[in-house]
């Protein structure tokens, strides 16, 4: 596992007070049913080839701020951010929430959390 800086680790720490985080066990049950909320992965296109969430779109951490708007219009949509560990999703959805989103959450444990409930991947 990769060692975060403390100065990112304050950064990340800080975006927490300011978003929800939601629990894979919460986010499970409620794909692919009614008001479903979009996944969004934000790792790097790498990472994303080699497998995630099925049904995710790929919005990574670089481009997510620029592009988001042309792909989910609605501030009102609940979004789930994810992204290796939950770190990088957690700034991204600080981010969008500064934008405007109101329903933008960061996936605790982001996508090490996602593979160990045996959530449903994609290559």
């Amino acid at each position: 596992m990769k060692t975060h800086s403390p100065a990112f680790l304050r950064l990340v720490d800080a975006a927490r007070l300011r978003i929800a985080e939601v629990e894979v066990a919460t986010v499970l049950p409620r794909l692919g049913g009614a008001g479903a909320p979009v996944l969004v992965d934000v790792r790097e296109q790498d990472e994303w080839a080699a497998g995630h969430a099925r049904g995710a779109l790929f919005l990574s951490k670089g481009v997510i701020e620029r592009d988001i708007e042309g792909l989910l219009p609605d501030l009102d949509q609940e979004i789930v951010l994810y992204c290796g560990g939950g770190y990088r999703s957690a700034l991204a959805a600080d981010a969008l929430q500064q934008m405007g989103y109101r329903r933008v959450s960061s996936l605790v444990g982001g996508w090490r959390a996602w593979l160990a409930a045996q959530g449903p991947v994609e290559h």
